[in-house]
């Protein structure tokens, strides 16, 4: 039969191991079936805890993706008093809104952002409050800057716990409007804040809490806050797409992260742009790398700057003048100068009156419109030639020299083949008002689409309307102009920015996860990516602070375990000793009942 021998057991301990039995004395058979047993004990313990939290790794991104989202949309327990809150104001050229924002305690994990979430109160209303005019209106009377944000101020001071008002940082940003005073106005607006607020309220406040910020910063806090929520900031699982980032510190090796998603945003009077660029840009000349430096900006989300983890390198820029309503607006100016200086110089009559009127390939089949300006009348019927109407709107792009952007903007390049771009605004509204086929978006389905629609008739058109089979936000103006803005957003995402025509991964949408991102949550996120490395500040200093209490099982769970197995060991080994004891005594009571009947026999004659 087999044998083993522990050979580096004590002396005292000696004994052979065989296959089937324990070739050991009592005693020492009991400690060595001890030894054993804890040694198994934490073998599958360990076993078990490493599938636990690999278990965990891959499906905890996504369960807590969607637990947060579902936590989101609840009412916010202002009763917990762990909970951090933060307030943005928003500063904009036709009024002002303040955002209200909470977040847990961080995980402790210095390579993850704060979970910060937009406040909701008992109603599950978010804590959103809009006034109006813009704060720019008070260019000449600044001393009134801080009673004009009191309203807003007071709605927040009511929803964010009392208890909590000297914690909550409050940032006051101010955009387009405030941008087009003299700094002169500006610092006096900014003054007036900074000496009143403190007074009123017992909000964090300070002077680098309020700014005027430039366009860039806004669309850089945009591109954060769409990010963050779609969870591009957190840590890559197995299926998710990445790249391979290289930053600009020095000896740093490219790191691999979630790709994020590129943001294009087409509004009324303006675009914008902007996505990462995760690889290091070669410049051709000196002025082309001063020129792209201004577009580019690089920061850390992270709350340590020794770590890259967190560095992004974004490329943001704005072009005025390219929405969707000044677009068209110059492209009419262009109609009506150049045909009336046609009409002078070739002595015609087109578009002077209704029976010789312009034909506008941008507009709906049969529909009828007019330009008016300085008193003079430009008569237009529409062509609906979607084709036509995509020449005439390329000029506007302004693309000099071949360049890669409108109106010869150096564009910083982009990964076609891994990226991931979102269009919001016009891209939307254009795509699903009226054609219906918002979302993702495929460039061939996009085109046919428009083209139909610009050939239909107008009285078509209105019929459709009124049958309620567009969306209900179309309207009038949505089904006049719809041709042109669609053949504008095509010329900007192809001729403009030069997106391939087969490039799948464009989604266009309103909403992201059913709500509006605001670049407020992008701010703050910003503002406050320092706070977690308080936080771990506190608690490492906690943790080296000498305290039984700390050292003991509580604060390790592998301590924990071993005393829980200890303690069972112990009520076994027990339950075996007064087995054993029980098994003696009846063993010397068998043996003097034994000798009692052996001497009762020998008593008996």
């Amino acid at each position: 039969m087999a044998r083993i021998t522990l050979s580096c057991l004590p002396a005292s301990w000696y004994c052979s191991v065989s296959l089937l039995s324990l070739g050991c004395a009592p005693r020492q058979r009991l400690l060595l079936l001890l030894l054993l047993l804890i040694t198994s004990a934490f073998f599958l313990l360990e076993t078990y805890q490493r599938q636990l939290w690999g278990t965990q790794r891959r499906s905890g991104t996504q369960i807590n993706k969607y637990l947060s989202l579902t936590e989101s949309m609840e009412a916010t327990d202002i009763l917990n008093p762990s909970l951090n809150y933060g307030i943005v104001v928003d500063c904009g050229s036709s009024g002002s809104r303040i955002f209200v924002y909470y977040w847990p305690p961080h995980n402790g994990n210095p390579h993850t952002l704060l979970d910060i979430r937009q406040m909701r109160d008992r109603s599950r209303n978010t804590v959103v409050k809009k006034i109006k005019p813009g704060i720019s209106t008070l260019a000449t009377t600044p001393t009134q800057a801080s009673d004009y944000l009191h309203p807003l101020l007071s709605f927040a001071a009511a929803h964010v716990p009392k208890n909590k008002h000297k914690e909550t940082p409050l940032y006051i940003l101010c955009t387009a409007g405030m941008r087009l005073l003299h700094e002169r106005q500006q610092a006096d607006i900014i003054e007036d804040l900074v000496t009143d607020v403190p007074l009123e309220f017992d909000f964090l406040f300070s002077r680098s809490h309020v700014e005027v910020i430039s366009g860039k910063q806004e669309g850089v806090y945009a591109w954060i806050g769409i990010n963050f929520v779609l969870g591009r900031f957190d840590h890559p699982d197995e299926e998710d797409a990445t790249v391979e980032v290289t930053t600009s510190s020095q000896n740093q090796q490219p790191i691999s992260r979630r790709r994020t998603v590129g943001i294009m945003d087409m509004g009324g009077a303006s675009l914008q742009i902007a996505y990462e660029v995760p690889s290091a840009i070669t410049f051709n000349s000196p002025q082309e790398e001063e020129a792209g430096k201004s577009f580019l900006a690089e920061f850390n989300l992270g709350c340590d700057v020794e770590h890259t983890q967190h560095v992004y390198r974004v490329y943001v820029t704005t072009f005025l003048g390219f929405g969707g309503n000044m677009a068209r607006q110059r492209y009419e100016d262009q109609l009506f100068n150049s045909t009336f200086t046609k009409n002078r110089y070739l002595t015609t009559q087109t578009g002077l009156s209704k029976d010789k009127p312009y034909l506008d390939s941008c507009l709906p089949v049969g529909l009828t419109e007019t330009i008016v300006r300085d008193n003079r009348t430009l008569h237009l019927r529409g062509q609906g030639d979607w084709t036509k109407c995509q020449e005439a709107v390329r000029p506007f792009l302004g693309l000099h020299n071949g360049t890669m952007s409108p109106r010869g903007v150096y564009q910083a390049p982009i990964n076609f083949s891994n990226s991931e771009f979102y269009g919001f605004s016009e891209f939307y509204y254009c795509m699903e008002d009226v054609l219906r086929i918002g979302g993702q978006y495929n460039s061939e389905k996009y085109s046919k689409a428009s083209m139909d629609y610009c050939s239909t008739q107008w009285s078509t058109l209105k019929q459709r309307l009124e049958n309620h089979l567009y969306s209900k936000q179309a309207d009038d103006s949505r089904l006049k102009y719809q041709c042109f803005k669609s053949a504008w957003v095509y010329e900007v995402l192809h001729s403009g920015f030069r997106f391939p025509t087969n490039y799948p991964n464009l989604k266009t949408a309103q909403l992201v996860y059913d709500k509006e991102v605001q670049w407020t949550l992008g701010a703050i996120l910003y503002k406050t990516r320092f706070l977690p490395l308080r936080d771990l500040q506190q608690e490492a200093l906690r943790q080296n602070h000498p305290s039984w209490l700390r050292s003991s099982f509580v604060y390790n769970h592998h301590l924990f375990s071993l005393c829980i197995l200890v303690v069972v060991l112990a009520i076994l080994l027990y339950i075996l000793r007064l087995r054993r004891i029980h098994q003696r005594e009846q063993r010397q009571a068998e043996v003097l009942n034994l000798l009692w009947v052996e001497e009762g026999e020998a008593l008996l004659p």
